[in-house]
C-alpha cells in the first residue's frame, strides 16, 4: 500500500510537470497557470519526501544496504 502511495504521487509529480510545460507552451507565460502547476509540482515533491523518510524511520521501507 505504501509503494502504491509512493508510486501515485510520482505520477502525480510528472503530470505537474507536463502540465506546466504545456502551460508554457500554450500560454506563453502570460498567465498565472504555470506559477500554480509549479507551486503544485514543489508541494507534490516535498510530501513525496516527507512521506519517503517517515516511512524509513518507521521502519515501513528498508534502505538497500549492498549496491
Amino acid at each position: 500500500m505504501l509503494k502504491i502511495l509512493i508510486v501515485v504521487l510520482m505520477l502525480a509529480v510528472l503530470v505537474s510537470l507536463f502540465s506546466g510545460l504545456f502551460f508554457l507552451i500554450r500560454d506563453g507565460g502570460k498567465t498565472n497557470r504555470v506559477l500554480n502547476s509549479l507551486a503544485l509540482r514543489v508541494a507534490l515533491s516535498v510530501l513525496l519526501l516527507a512521506v519517503i523518510l517517515i516511512s524509513v524511520w518507521q521502519g515501513g521501507l528498508t534502505l538497500n544496504p549492498t549496491p
